[in-house]
């Protein structure tokens, strides 16, 4: 009596320990599907093409964050998502650079999606199929960020 009272509180814990995992596992790093997030390159819409893009989501009215965001050494192209959703042909140096836009709803879904509570913010992410990419890094504030 008292064992399968043991045994049926054991396999309870071991079902909630798995779903605990599977939740941290998969919660860790978030994917972004290009195919439902539509993003606008000027007049087109964006498509990736890059095998991994460094993603920052900044503000263009803070002067002080842009000239830091000048001197970003990376790689990876470069996607730039402003919050106030304007594209300028602004000089970003020697970066390789696609600025993009977003109605306000998609960019609401990004935003909660990787949990983004300071502008600038930053993450690498990675090809996962064709238009799906996962967050391949931490997500970053600037300060945090290493030049």
């Amino acid at each position: 009596m008292v064992g399968r009272l043991f045994a049926s509180f054991f396999g309870a814990a071991m079902i909630a320990g798995a779903f605990a995992y599977y939740n941290y596992k998969f919660s860790q790093f978030k994917f972004i599907d290009f195919d439902y997030f539509t993003l606008y390159e000027k007049s087109d819409i964006f498509k990736p093409v890059a095998e991994e893009y460094l993603l920052i989501i900044y503000n263009s009215r803070d002067q002080l964050s842009l000239e830091k965001l000048k001197k970003i050494k990376s790689n990876s192209p470069i996607i730039l998502l402003d919050y106030y959703q304007t594209i300028s042909e602004r000089d970003m140096g020697e970066l390789n650079v696609t600025e993009v836009k977003t109605g306000t709803d998609t960019f609401l879904k990004i935003v909660q999606r990787f949990n983004v509570y300071d502008l600038p913010t930053l993450f690498y992410i990675k090809r996962a199929k064709e238009h799906l990419y996962k967050q391949d890094s931490d997500i970053y504030k600037l300060s945090e960020f290493k030049f």
